[in-house]
């Protein structure tokens, strides 16, 4: 089955299915899933657009709303997580996964699914320390603080995520693993991004959150983004027991702009006699009704249960008897339902609304979920004005620290995301780039050929490179690997993007960006390998460049 994996959406949906579709035509195959590795923007509407940690000015409504409206169709069934771009107003809605217009499907906080057998895994948001124990409080309209925390994810649903022991073949997350990058080649990583070289060196750069949830699920292949960079690795993990060493194939794409790496087809076995449609996971769900009374919606700090004597329960793996009542619940059949429906008017590009409110709507896919398996709509709970879920404190729930402040030292020892001296590798939104020259531009675009690195319309690039495959460096362990030729072969044909040449020598310059203040001004942060020229102003000039709209970020100070 041959599946493209897209890096940072930035609400592009337009030219990522145009892209796939020339990827079909010229290389003779069909595409049957997309998976979207966060920055989605399903923006719905204007006000949707104030619920985006964007600056007003580059707030743009890009194309998902025809989407939402009717107006287009998916042509493919696509598959996303959430990054630290979206609309988190109609993400909210969906705490446990759900549609946001056809054939285009949300994973939630925190989810699985499968397709045709595969099992789909991902987690949604960022890692930032000070918020990661926390519950889901944030509700519209937001503040500063809150309209980047409701991004953040939290150890709830990295808990519900380490409940599961049947194998999954896919996982997405937005930011990276941390320490993904010792797996890979990554000298050319930092070739292409030097900034990163005092994370690299430190094991600061990633999420520790994602690290631990690669180390428990070990999948086939994890696919991420957020750095804007296109980066293969090949970790194979110690075994487990007396299993072979499973190894995990992993993939980070860039966004959605003309010559960048932001596409990938790869081909993923199929289970014959599997199913043809989007099926829900009854492990998943089973896992999602155990811990329903664990859910917090309250921002005091929290602890998940562990086994030390203090609760009742800990180990809320599910049996095959839970699994067994979740397929009954839904009356014998896991096809999710094609039941999306739209909860506010859409966008309409004849009658702008530039001054909407931003919406607070139950979505009755939520609704119906909750109902039929007797979960919490967190969404409609926290718009109540409800806290914690009546879990018993001190039994099955871990129960709230007291006094303790919620910007405590991080319980991983390298993280430094919430250290206001350091930059948050897991917060980079996005870079400067030097525009081309308008005269360059057109002068070297102007043959019709498409292409399939582009992006933008495929008309604009004169020449066309076959798509390469997925090349994964060697395997790193901290065992002692045996022969690996038979986890090295990959899976034929991987397509690419094509690494075309830009058209003219532009300098591409990347930041950190925290996410904790509301400021809208920008300065590029050098490290110690990156001294201003000598006569050097010292201030970092204004430029523009192409998409900035889309793609321009606040520089956010932490506390």
């Amino acid at each position: 089955m041959k599946i493209a994996v897209e890096g940072c959406c930035h609400g592009e949906l337009d030219k990522i299915y145009e892209t796939i579709g020339y990827l079909e035509k010229k290389e003779e195959v069909k595409v049957e899933l997309l998976l979207c590795c966060g920055d989605f923007q399903a923006a719905r509407n204007e006000g949707d657009m104030m619920c985006m940690a964007i600056p007003p000015k580059y707030r743009s409504m890009q194309t998902f709303y025809k989407y939402y409206s009717g107006e287009k169709k998916a042509p493919i069934l696509t598959i996303f997580i959430g990054g630290n771009h979206e609309a988190s107003n109609h993400m909210q809605e969906l705490p446990y996964g759900g549609w946001v217009a056809p054939n285009i499907y949300y994973l939630g906080y925190a989810g699985v699914v499968r397709f045709k057998g595969i099992r789909i895994g991902g987690a949604s948001g960022i890692f930032k320390s000070h918020d990661y124990r926390r519950g889901h409080h944030e509700f519209p309209p937001y503040n500063p603080n809150t309209l980047r925390s409701v991004y953040h994810i939290r150890n709830i649903e990295v808990f519900k995520l380490k409940q599961i022991q049947m194998p999954v073949d896919i996982f997405m997350s937005h930011d990276w693993p941390r320490g993904i990058y010792h797996y890979g080649s990554t000298a050319e990583l930092l070739r292409k991004k030097k900034f990163l070289r005092q994370e690299v060196e430190s094991n600061s750069l990633g999420s520790p959150a994602a690290e631990e949830l690669l180390a428990h699920l070990q999948p086939s292949y994890w696919f991420s983004a957020h750095l804007h960079v296109k980066f293969a690795a090949l970790m194979q993990h110690p075994p487990k027991a007396n299993a072979a060493p499973r190894v995990t194939k992993f993939l980070s794409l860039d966004k959605c702009l003309p010559y960048r790496e932001f596409l990938q087809i790869v081909d993923v076995p199929e289970r014959p006699g599997s199913s043809e449609g989007l099926e829900y996971d009854p492990e998943w769900l089973a896992i999602l009704k155990s811990t329903n009374s664990l859910q917090n919606t309250a921002p005091h700090p929290w602890n998940p249960p562990e086994n030390n004597g203090l609760h009742e329960r800990w180990d809320f793996t599910p049996s095959e008897a839970a699994m067994m009542q979740v397929v009954k619940d839904l009356g014998g059949d896991l096809a999710v339902p094609d039941n999306f429906s739209r909860t506010v008017q859409p966008y309409d590009p004849n009658k702008p609304q530039p001054h909407a409110t931003p919406s607070c709507n139950t979505n009755p896919q939520t609704t119906e979920l909750c109902a039929t398996l007797g979960l919490t709509d967190l969404y409609a709970h926290v718009g109540q004005g409800g806290g914690d879920l009546s879990r018993i404190q001190g039994s099955t729930g871990g129960g709230d620290d007291g006094g303790e402040s919620a910007d405590e030292p991080s319980e991983y020892p390298t993280d430094t995301s919430g250290l206001s001296s350091s930059y948050n590798p897991d917060e980079i939104t996005i870079e400067d780039e030097w525009e081309e020259e308008e005269g360059k531009e057109e002068a070297e675009g102007g043959c019709n050929t498409p292409s399939a690195v582009t992006g933008e319309n495929l008309s604009d690039v004169g020449e066309v490179h076959p798509p390469g495959r997925m090349v994964l460096p060697a395997p790193k362990s901290d065992t002692s690997p045996t022969d690996l030729s038979h986890v090295m072969n990959l899976p034929p044909p991987s397509h690419s993007t094509p690494a075309v040449a830009p058209a003219c020598s532009g300098a591409e310059r990347e930041e950190h960006c925290e996410d904790d203040d509301d400021e809208a001004c920008r300065t590029l942060k050098r490290t110690s390998d990156e001294a201003e020229a000598p006569g050097s102003k010292g201030t970092t000039p204004r430029i523009k460049r192409r998409n900035q709209v889309i793609y321009t970020a606040v520089e956010d100070d932490d506390e």
